[in-house]
């Protein structure tokens, strides 16, 4: 499984980001697929995520301001976050997991490489 993160970069808070993530096909075989992000010196939290019969989980914290979707003809999945705020300032990542009580648990392994949002 490959996961390759991209759409990173540097905007003022209030900005807008689309994050993509295409994946290897074999992907989407696990039960699902999300956004989580490690900021410096904080623990890596889930910020949205997918299950793949399309239900999905959204941090409080980026609650109506970030959108997940995927479209799976493109292998891709997107993370749309729009009226950023300085506290969005991470490392973002790609990963798989397993569904279970409403939240994706990512699985050890199953990480792409990360994308980095900076938020002023």
């Amino acid at each position: 499984v490959q996961l390759v993160e991209s759409g990173g970069g540097s905007v003022q808070a209030g900005g807008s980001l689309r994050l993509a993530c295409a994946a290897s096909a074999d992907a989407y075989r696990v039960n699902c697929i999300g956004w989580f992000r490690q900021a410096p010196g904080r623990e890596r939290e889930g910020v949205a995520t997918i299950a793949n019969d399309g239900t999905v989980d959204y941090a409080d914290s980026v609650m109506g301001r970030f959108t997940i979707s995927k479209d799976n003809a493109k292998n891709t999945l997107y993370l749309q976050m729009n009226d950023l705020k300085p506290e969005d300032e991470a490392m973002y990542y790609c990963a798989l997991g397993d569904w279970g009580g409403g939240k994706c648990y990512p699985a050890a392994g199953y990480w792409g490489q990360g994308t980095q949002v900076t938020v002023s």
